[in-house]
């Protein structure tokens, strides 16, 4: 009789992926998918290019989960690979460039703004409309909690680079935010 691994467990898990076990890796897709899906897209504007990440960044995950050391959280571990995949993407695709924008920043120190009311998904989508430079830096730092050191090795740019892409995000959403009559506040309360 064929006997089954035990899926229940992360170990489990691992160890059936580790062995080439279909179902554990279809386990494990199924399990993260949805959440990588998500982290793709925010990096990735359109959705079927940020579903090729997301596949390409599992297909990364299968060849490297030899060297998981089970230190620290596996899912924190896929998704580092998951973000390095988006992040290596941006990078080699000459449209998606990161790009730097010197406007005058003081148009934005006296926006009044206010985020009571606002839903997630709708600040989510204003993030997805920022820029490239703007959204990546963004992500990075204010969602998956990176420094601006590790943002600036993982892009390739500046320390400096990459504070100011984050606080011209920040006024940008703030401009955003803004914009918004107090009927459209009310409404997403």
């Amino acid at each position: 009789m064929f006997s089954r691994t035990n899926f229940s467990t992360e170990t489990g898990i691992i160890q059936g992926c580790l062995k080439g076990d279909r179902s554990a890796q279809r386990h494990l897709y199924d399990t993260y998918s949805g959440k990588f899906l998500a982290i793709c897209i925010r990096y990735l504007k359109d959705r079927e290019h940020a579903e090729d990440v997301m596949i390409e960044g599992f297909m990364k995950i299968f060849e490297k989960l030899s060297q998981y050391q089970h230190k620290g959280s596996f899912e924190g571990w896929m998704k580092r690979i998951i973000v390095t995949q988006a992040l290596m993407t941006l990078r080699s695709n000459r449209h998606l460039m990161m790009e730097v924008n010197m406007e005058n920043e003081s148009q934005f120190e006296d926006q009044n703004y206010e985020l009571t009311h606002l839903e997630t998904q709708e600040l989510l989508e204003m993030v997805k409309s920022l820029p490239v430079g703007y959204r990546t830096v963004f992500n990075l730092y204010a969602i998956e909690g990176y420094s601006h050191q590790e943002i600036a090795d993982l892009l390739g740019i500046s320390v400096s680079t990459s504070k100011s892409q984050l606080n011209r995000a920040r006024n940008v959403l703030k401009e955003k935010i803004a914009s918004l009559t107090p009927n459209e506040r009310r409404n997403n309360g």
